[in-house]
């Protein structure tokens, strides 16, 4: 197994965070994200062509019908269209028929907008868990050749903190999945999140470079999957009313992504998601097994 890194993006409209849900947004305010949302994905893939980079994009099913342009030169400019959920709802919020049918609406759109198939799949909040872990089979139902879901920390709305740092086989209840969980950094005996997200805006960026360079030197070599938000690089954003610790946790150093995606792009390689899980499984390499239910 050789090292890798990949940089992927999370595309959805900023009303549709998880610390948004039950927040009354007004049609005119989600018509503003939604345009900036297309905005932000715009000046990433400029930035992306710059550093000559290839990246993932999980995508929300709804943008390929109201952004449809946007997925197609997604996938034309040559990174990846990945399925984000039809409408960014947790996994929590599924039984396995409803999950079933938001994985086939969305991967049928994504499709149809990008032209190409739709083989890799990230939950909203990383919701693929213990609680969900029936998920796995449904994914690998519907056709998807890998999962980017399960988070191996200890978070308040997510994560399960024994779970492989590396690359696994997720295994349900009959059917299995290749697993590429989001980077972390191991120390004082806890892996800690250096993935993205809030992480990548609080956390000084020598500790996300850190993370890489630790999953690098890993025996084997772990994957360093990386994520981000277009509302993370939009700091002029109207503000959602949140509560305190959502407000600090959403907002916090959303000024300075764009330099420090910037560094990140001069300093790492990064590959397409759906390249390094075919290279994976086409090297035969053994990996580990954990079963979720």
């Amino acid at each position: 197994m050789i090292a890798a890194n990949v940089a992927s993006f999370d595309i959805e409209e900023h009303h549709r965070i998880e610390a948004a849900v039950g927040l009354t947004v007004p049609a005119d305010l989600k018509a503003d994200y939604a345009a900036r949302m297309e905005t932000c994905t715009r000046r990433l893939l400029d930035q992306l062509a710059a550093a000559n980079a290839r990246a993932t994009f999980y995508v929300v099913g709804e943008i390929a019908r109201t952004h449809p342009k946007l997925v197609a030169d997604i996938a034309t400019a040559g990174h990846e269209v990945g399925s984000h959920s039809w409408d960014h709802r947790r996994v929590h919020r599924f039984d396995p028929a409803g999950f079933r049918a938001d994985l086939r609406s969305s991967k049928d759109a994504l499709e149809q907008a990008a032209g190409a198939p739709v083989v890799g799949f990230r939950a909203p909040t990383f919701s693929v868990m213990k609680e969900t872990g029936w998920a796995i089979d449904v994914l690998a139902e519907c056709g998807f050749e890998y999962d980017s879901s399960i988070f191996p920390v200890r978070h308040d709305r997510y994560g399960v903190p024994d779970a492989p740092r590396g690359p696994f086989l997720a295994v349900g209840r009959e059917r299995e999945i290749l697993e590429l969980p989001p980077l972390t950094y191991r120390a004082l005996g806890l892996n800690l999140p250096v993935a993205g997200g809030g992480y990548f805006r609080l956390f000084p960026l020598f500790m996300m470079r850190a993370g890489l360079r630790q999953a690098a030197r890993a025996t084997p070599p772990r994957v360093g999957m990386l994520y981000f938000h277009p509302w993370e690089f939009d700091p002029t954003q109207p503000r959602l009313p949140l509560k305190r610790l959502a407000r600090w946790r959403t907002y916090v150093g959303v000024g300075r992504t764009t330099a420090r995606l910037g560094a990140l792009l001069k300093g790492f390689t990064f590959r397409r998601a759906v390249d390094v899980a075919r290279d994976l499984r086409a090297s035969g390499a053994a990996l580990p097994r954990f079963t979720l239910v």
